[in-house]
């Protein structure tokens, strides 16, 4: 098997019923098309899966539906009982990136488990549900028929869900609708610091720097913020901030902007809660949470004096994980501040509470249990020559 490109659209080709078939392929990932393919069914076994999966040869899967979400739940169980490389006694930083290779295998694995798809998003498996609505919100309108992991189809699911049911704020007393590849803010210990955080005096102007859902320009609004300019350069969390802002009443207070960091102008209020882990992403869904070389923390960082009105604040919500994990120190961090000519005013700290800092057989778990989650408040520093007589 071969994969090809015609007219720079990938596409996955396979031998059934002693025909050479191709279609166009999707992944969200940006995974190219697995050049081995063989047609799996119903007959397929979890070892021989596992066994194809795990040599780089992907099932295309022509059996019933639920029978296929059961042999992935298997595939992923023989994964999970395999002894993982020994990171205890390594330093945090590779221990991070054993976990980052396990976890990028394990989803290269799973992922070799494939769906077929009719050209309006309609599976055509027995007892498959109606996913065309979750797939119109993440891909957009259909373009004809293609082939995709059920892993992926499974992840479009849940995150139909999610913006269907909403995630409940308790600083908003609102549900928040989080979009198919947008961070959901379930993490709810940053989005209170925002709430609880004394305003600066005279405060009708706020900037919400790489907005995501838009949860954060909310409270801003909610606390009696006059008008807000909420910013991100995805065109997924600007569809999703403008919804939830329409949701929410907020619409005529809440401007959704497209830009790199700042918008135009200056403000007296300035927040940002960028992604907390100097990481590369190894997929366009992860771009939330990693942030390669901190390049959003310190773009916002080095540019925050440039975009806040005299005496004005910048907040800088960050959870210090990285520190734990070894990939950024505190020194490197203050030295930026310094550096940019901001001064910190005060830093308020959350303990998160989320499952994963009482799970020991996390393999990050010492640096989960030791993270704290901060608001940072900064101002312009006074020069020497600012100064009054």
């Amino acid at each position: 098997m071969t994969d090809g490109m015609v007219s720079a659209v990938p596409v996955i080709s396979w031998i059934e019923d002693d025909e050479t078939r191709a279609a166009r392929w999707h992944s969200e990932s940006g995974t190219p098309p697995p050049k081995r393919v063989v047609v799996a069914d119903d007959q397929t076994s979890a070892d021989a899966a596992y066994r194809l999966a795990s040599e780089g040869t992907a099932l295309l899967w022509r059996g019933d539906f639920q029978n296929a979400r059961q042999l992935l739940q298997a595939m992923a169980r023989r994964i999970d009982r395999k002894p993982r490389k020994k990171a205890a006694t390594a330093a945090p930083a590779d221990a991070f990136h054993l976990y980052r290779q396990a976890q990028s295998q394990r989803a290269r694995t799973l992922g070799m488990l494939l769906l077929p798809y009719e050209e309006d998003y309609r599976v055509p498996l027995r007892r498959a549900p109606d996913v065309r609505q979750a797939c119109s919100e993440a891909y957009g309108p259909a373009r004809g028929p293609f082939v995709a992991s059920l892993r992926e189809l499974l992840g479009l699911i849940g995150a139909h869900e999610w913006r269907k049911k909403g995630v409940v704020i308790p600083a908003l007393g609102e549900r928040i609708h989080p979009h198919y590849g947008v961070f959901a803010p379930i993490r709810s210990e940053y989005v209170g610091l925002v709430a609880a955080a004394p305003l600066p005096a005279t405060c009708t102007l706020a900037f919400d720097i790489g907005t995501g859902t838009g949860v954060l320009a909310a409270v801003l609004a909610q606390r009696g913020i006059a008008h807000i300019v909420a910013t991100d350069q995805d065109p997924r969390a600007l569809a999703c901030a403008a919804e939830n802002m329409e949701r929410l009443g907020l619409a005529g207070r809440v401007a959704v902007v497209a830009a790199d960091l700042f918008p135009p102008g200056r403000a007296p209020l300035v927040v940002c809660n960028p992604p907390w882990v100097p990481a590369r992403a190894s997929s366009p869904l992860e771009r939330a949470v990693y942030d390669p070389d901190s390049r959003m923390l310190m773009g916002f960082i080095g540019g925050l004096a440039t975009h806040l009105e005299p005496g004005g604040e910048g907040w800088l919500v960050l959870s210090d994980l990285a520190e734990h994990l070894g990939l950024r120190s505190r020194a490197e961090l203050l030295a930026a501040i310094e550096e940019a000519g901001l001064m910190v005013v005060e830093r308020i700290d959350a303990k998160p509470v989320h499952p994963r800092t009482a799970d020991a057989t996390d393999p990050l778990h010492a640096a989960r249990a030791a993270e704290l989650t901060s608001l940072w408040r900064f101002t312009v520093r006074q020069r020497a020559s600012d100064a009054p007589a």
